[in-house]
């Protein structure tokens, strides 16, 4: 079992990674009840476990529908008076059992219920493992714009079970293994060559090597929020591959693809596009490629309209001052954060990934 340090504004707290992570929360003391916020599925799969693990003497889970839809201010209100009605106060304690999207609405809930509550992060896909549920980003979608009401809230702790990861459908797994590959790029040679030798053909039954991919990428995000909590220069790296792949997956109605696959096609489109800034070296843009495809097919891109993804690269929240701030990959553990890039070669980026002109 591996233990990360994270340091924030709210103190510190610890990454738990590996079997039996679960059984940390037992370690919680002073609160005067506990709720567990997950979905039916996952409630029915591992809520017995969950409950030996933590050795509460009431597991209480509050129930939302799967899905994006339930990341709203709507369900955010529902949570907040199934809280309320069942006598939570100012020292309950709420634990976010799920992916990203029961991740983000819990920590979104915990940090405005009754001004903020105390709550864990209990993540349940590679993903949420690896990348959301570490930094204490929490937020609820309004409309079609992804995340757009949110706050920063710093977990009391995440406790991330390996063993959980084994009931994923296929292509939550491999979603999650695209966000595993950002943070490779963004490490360095070491991580990088690891996934090169071991992405290839992995099941999300294979746990013993899933513990070590989940310990190693989540340190790269760990590292990153410990040196910038609040995204104020150094975070952004985290968003390589994002701001296409956000305007992706606003152009279908979040219907075509999931997180990871998105950022999958946003990675391919940015490595082109640093090729093109002529900040990256095609070789190791091939590299980046190849591990990329490695994870598995991805939706196909054909049918989305250029010009729909291109206007909706300047709405990405992380846009400053009406400038898109672009995390372009210059090396394996190297990115380069800049708004100076010409919008004809985002164009082409994209237009030569989506045609299949360029693959790497």
């Amino acid at each position: 079992m591996r233990r990360l340090q994270v340091k924030s504004s709210a103190g510190e707290y610890q990454v738990i990674v590996g079997r039996g992570a679960w059984r940390a929360l037992r370690q919680l003391k002073g609160y005067t009840s506990s709720f567990v916020l997950t979905e039916p599925g996952l409630w029915t799969k591992w809520g017995e476990k969950f409950s030996t693990d933590v050795g509460w003497k009431e597991v209480r889970p509050i129930l939302i529908p799967s899905g994006e839809s339930s990341k709203s201010l709507t369900m955010a209100g529902r949570v907040a008076s199934e809280l309320l009605d069942r006598g939570a106060d100012r020292k309950s304690f709420l634990v976010a059992l799920g992916g990203g999207v029961v991740g983000d609405l819990g920590g979104f809930v915990a940090s405005t219920y009754m001004r903020g509550i105390d709550y864990a992060q209990a993540p349940t896909t590679v993903l949420a493992q690896v990348d959301s549920s570490i930094g204490g980003k929490t937020a609820v979608n309004i409309h079609a714009m992804k995340n757009l009401v949110g706050t920063f809230c710093a977990p009391h702790m995440v406790v991330s079970d390996a063993d959980v990861l084994a009931s994923l459908a296929p292509r939550a797994f491999q979603s999650g293994l695209y966000e595993a590959v950002k943070h490779s790029i963004l490490s360095g040679p070491a991580l990088f060559k690891w996934m090169e030798g071991n992405v290839v053909g992995l099941q999300a039954s294979d746990t013993a090597v899933l513990e070590q991919l989940v310990a190693r990428a989540a340190a790269v995000k760990v590292d990153v929020v410990t040196r910038d909590e609040r995204e104020a220069a150094l975070r952004r790296v985290l968003n390589l591959g994002h701001t296409y792949g956000h305007a992706l997956e606003e152009a279908t109605g979040y219907r075509r693809f999931l997180h990871g696959e998105a950022v999958a096609w946003g990675m391919l489109m940015v490595t082109r596009l640093a090729e093109l800034a002529g900040v990256l070296d095609p070789a190791v843009g091939k590299r980046i490629v190849n591990l990329v495809r490695a994870v598995g097919p991805l939706p196909e891109l054909r049918g989305i309209k250029e010009e729909r993804v291109l206007g909706l690269l300047i709405r990405d929240k992380k846009a400053v001052g009406g400038k898109i701030h672009w995390v372009l990959p210059e090396a394996i553990g190297k990115v380069r954060v800049t708004p100076d890039v010409p919008e004809a070669i985002v164009t082409t980026a994209f237009r030569e990934v989506q045609r299949g002109v360029w693959n790497g």
